[in-house]
């Protein structure tokens, strides 16, 4: 079983979770706050990084995965955010991080942002976030690439 299930109780763990989400691509309209229940759920199609073969300097091409997976955040208080138009549902949003903003302990604000100048703020009690992959992975050419 190579499927991911990891928790976040803490800004390091959290920081984990960043690094296994980056350049997770999302549908705007999927994410969802449930105020009821205090959790936002974000679905994600994620890049593999934990299998990305070495770089091939000289011709080819590797084969690199993509798997469905759902960020979930628990004990929501509330939720901001910015550059993402609530009218546009079909909206592709590249994740880059999560960051962590404490505030009075163990209360703070989880960060994610996305490609484009595109945030949401998530004001919460402490952090309890899970990532899973929901199923198997299927094979992609294309790797993010960042170019400073």
């Amino acid at each position: 079983m190579d499927q991911l299930r990891l928790n976040a109780l803490d800004a390091e763990d959290l920081a984990v979770l960043s690094a296994h989400t980056q350049d997770a691509v999302a549908r705007a309209g999927d994410l969802t706050l449930d105020t009821r229940a205090r959790r936002f759920l974000v679905p994600v199609n994620r890049f593999v990084w934990e299998k990305t073969p070495p770089r091939r300097w000289f011709g080819g091409t590797a084969e690199h995965e993509r798997r469905r997976s759902v960020l979930r955040f628990d004990r929501v208080l509330a939720a901001r955010r910015v550059g993402i138009d609530p009218a546009s549902p079909d909206e592709i949003l590249s994740l880059l991080a999560l960051r962590w903003i404490e505030g009075e302990a163990p209360s703070g604000t989880i960060e994610l942002v996305f490609a484009g100048e595109a945030a949401i703020r998530l004001d919460i009690e402490c952090i309890e976030v899970q990532l899973t992959d929901l199923g198997p992975a299927w094979t992609t050419a294309s790797q993010p690439n960042h170019r400073v």
